[in-house]
């Protein structure tokens, strides 16, 4: 492999890995506290997308108006918490999992009437768009800056998680909620947190999304979220170590088979990665780092 095809592919790793990377560790924090894949934080992409598209046709520059559509996620994620998924706690994940799965599709439908289903194109700054030639390789702008954005996101969350006060509380509410309760630890706060840091992350992934398509749709979000929902899974359910893993390893086998098999079998790539996956679950069934497997009540 020449050096140009190398680089190439490295960059279509990190770039894709760091996306499903952000959004599994969205999912993982979740599941950590109460137990359940929410299956509509793919629509938190979507409803980054039309906040930015709305801001940026307000006339807000890009620079400001991303960071604001990120925190408009984090709301959005708060609430979804509040009104759909805080009535129901203490019932079964099932049944938290089923109401994800209609709130997804009442979001979806909620787009298609009350904005469009058709897409909406989102203008992309000239400094992410165009290529950056290194060593006679052509590399996409914004692809290098998904990957900064993936890498810088990815540290701060860490730091976060292991230096902040809440950060702390989150962790030791997710390895046993009933006893960080009995400590005092206040489950509605550390709960809305868990949203709200899952929002953040999903609108960030939603920004590096669209810096690379320019456009957002009813469903942007739902294939990024299942292929997040893949990465978390073989990653480890309920760690956020293993859902980083996950997401790497999900963009390496996309990667991998994109530029190795022949043009006329690329359409079949996702089937032979999920295919490679379920294989890998057969002898790895918890993933690639197993712990907490019994997170919540």
């Amino acid at each position: 492999m020449s050096f140009d095809v190398l680089l190439q592919f490295a960059v279509s790793v990190l770039s894709l890995g760091g996306v499903y990377a952000l959004l599994a560790l969205g999912l993982s924090t979740v599941f950590g506290l109460l137990g359940f894949l929410n299956f509509a934080h793919g629509d938190l992409m979507t409803i980054t997308g039309y906040g930015l598209y709305y801001m940026l046709a307000a006339g807000v520059a890009f620079a400001v108006a991303g960071p604001l559509a990120v925190v408009v996620a984090a709301l959005a994620a708060v609430l979804m918490e509040r009104l759909a998924f805080r009535p129901l706690r203490g019932r079964s994940p099932m049944t938290l999992l089923i109401t994800s799965f209609a709130l997804s599709l009442a979001l979806h439908v909620c787009f298609q009437i009350f904005i469009s289903p058709k897409p909406r194109p989102i203008p992309v700054p000239e400094f992410l768009s165009g290529y950056f030639s290194i060593g006679g390789a052509f590399v996409s702008r914004a692809q290098v800056i998904a990957i900064v954005v993936s890498v810088v996101s990815v540290i701060a969350l860490n730091v976060f998680l292991s230096r902040s006060r809440l950060g702390v509380t989150l962790r030791a509410a997710a390895a046993d909620f009933d006893v960080a309760r009995m400590l005092g630890v206040r489950a509605d706060r550390v709960v809305a947190l868990a949203f709200a840091l899952s929002g953040v992350l999903a609108g960030v992934a939603a920004l590096v999304w669209i810096a690379q398509r320019g456009a957002v749709f009813p469903t942007m979000g739902l294939t990024p979220m299942v292929k997040a929902l893949i990465a978390v899974i073989i990653g480890g359910l309920s760690s956020p170590r293993g859902a980083l893993y996950g997401g790497f390893l999900l963009g390496f086998l996309e990667a991998l088979f994109l530029y190795t098999l022949p043009d006329a079998f690329v359409l079949y790539r996702d089937a032979l990665v999920l295919g490679v996956l379920i294989v890998f679950l057969v002898y790895r069934p918890n993933g690639i780092i197993a712990s907490n497997p019994e997170p919540m009540r």
